[in-house]
């Protein structure tokens, strides 16, 4: 038996950092930038192309009325496995630019999504979806294109649930309605639209 003391300036932080590294470097995954329709039903379609694929990342903010693009990671195994995503998003009229050797969206960009939309109606929630697929593609069929998503954020960190952010377009006559419609979810849920982080940063 042998036991090793390391003293290497290494802590939680910086295990995340070389942890995602490798799964981008080990091609375990994929890193994409998908341009689509501002319009209802381009996420739902988006997620119907994925399938059962493992979304590991999903950030999208609202910016004008004609194009969404979307910053997604997705869980693969080979470097084929990503071609084979791509061809199936670009067939199906998304156009995707791959980001997972792109160090400037390896590093900064990843995080920086966001911004400040023009949206009166906005309403921001947080939510906990289990981690698990199909979760993503539950809450969007369920929703029914409804309501316009302005802004999403997920990131997986291993955990039985994942907490995301979101943003829809709500005018105040709907509003019960919509959070009727997230209770058949039965997704812990929480209206933060109030948040200071939202009124400096996103709103």
């Amino acid at each position: 038996m042998a036991a090793i003391l390391s003293g290497a300036n290494l802590n939680f932080h910086t295990l995340r950092y070389v942890s995602e590294r490798c799964e981008i470097g080990e091609n375990r995954e994929a890193l994409l930038a998908v341009t689509m329709p501002e319009q209802p039903g381009s996420f739902l379609k988006f997620a119907y192309v994925l399938g059962n694929r493992a979304v590991t990342e999903f950030s999208y903010r609202y910016a004008d009325d004609k194009r969404a693009c979307v910053f997604v990671g997705v869980r693969t195994t080979n470097e084929q496995e990503k071609a084979d995503i791509i061809a199936d998003l670009t067939k199906n009229g998304f156009d995707v630019e791959d980001m997972s050797d792109d160090d400037i969206a390896k590093t900064h960009v990843r995080y920086l999504m966001g911004g400040r939309a023009a949206n009166d109606n906005e309403r921001l929630y947080t939510f906990e979806f289990p981690e698990q697929k199909g979760a993503l593609l539950k809450f969007l069929e369920t929703l029914q294109n409804r309501w316009n998503i302005s802004l999403f954020h997920y990131r997986a960190h291993g955990a039985d649930y994942g907490n995301i952010l979101a943003g829809f377009q709500i005018e105040e006559c709907e509003q019960a309605e919509f959070e009727q419609a997230l209770a058949q979810l039965n997704y812990v849920f929480e209206d933060v639209t109030e948040s200071k982080s939202y009124r400096y940063f996103l709103r």
